[in-house]
């Protein structure tokens, strides 16, 4: 695959950008299953995304608070949440930050294996050119808010929000120079797995 602009347009700056796959959540909707080890034709979901978004970036980790050596044996770094209680996709955000050096980090879930791997490209380049805290994916009805890139910049801001006893990621975005960006082109990798039925569909349409 060749470079993206995005990237080169970092290489150029001596930049770099990382990407976290957040695998940390309970998955209530799945009766408690680690969704990311859930399997779809064979394996496990979270093998899916990394295979479209390591590509896409210089760094790549996992951030998960359980099952880490299955995880790891994906072929990526796990990353632990650094606050307690499960509170959310921005203390898997946090985690990585402070674990990455990068000066971008770009952030998805686990239960997305449709992910279009240009969605790094499209955030990323609207992070660049409007010198934004972070880029944000709109599918085109709605904020996909646990799909964004985010500068680093902006690590004092998050830690001081989760802190204060916030969770609610809208909120932070409200706080910092966020951007929502128009990927409705892309509607299709913002389509999770939560149910044994979508797990079967996504079965049928993907390809090995």
């Amino acid at each position: 695959m060749s470079i993206n602009s995005f990237l080169q347009s970092l290489n150029d700056q001596t930049l770099s950008v990382g990407a976290v796959v957040l695998a940390g959540g309970l998955a209530r909707r799945m009766e408690g299953q680690d969704k990311g080890l859930i399997e779809i034709q064979g394996r496990p979901m979270a093998a899916w995304v990394l295979e479209q978004i390591r590509p896409q970036v210089h760094d790549i980790v996992i951030n998960a608070n359980r099952n880490q050596a299955a995880y790891e044996a994906l072929g990526a770094d796990v990353i632990p949440d650094r606050h307690t209680g499960h509170i959310g996709p921005l203390a898997g955000l946090s985690a990585a930050m402070h674990n990455a050096t990068n000066e971008y980090v770009f952030m998805c879930p686990c239960d997305s294996p449709f992910i279009d791997a240009t969605l790094v490209e499209t955030l990323g380049g609207a992070c660049l050119k409007q010198d934004a805290d972070v880029a944000v994916a709109n599918d085109g009805v709605r904020m996909q808010p646990v799909f964004c890139m985010v500068n680093r910049r902006c690590l004092g801001s998050l830690d001081a929000y989760l802190e204060s006893g916030e969770r609610k990621i809208d909120r932070w975005y409200a706080q910092v120079n966020t951007v929502e960006v128009d990927c409705s082109s892309l509607a299709g990798s913002f389509r999770n797995i939560n149910t044994e039925q979508e797990r079967l569909a996504a079965e049928r349409e993907l390809i090995t």
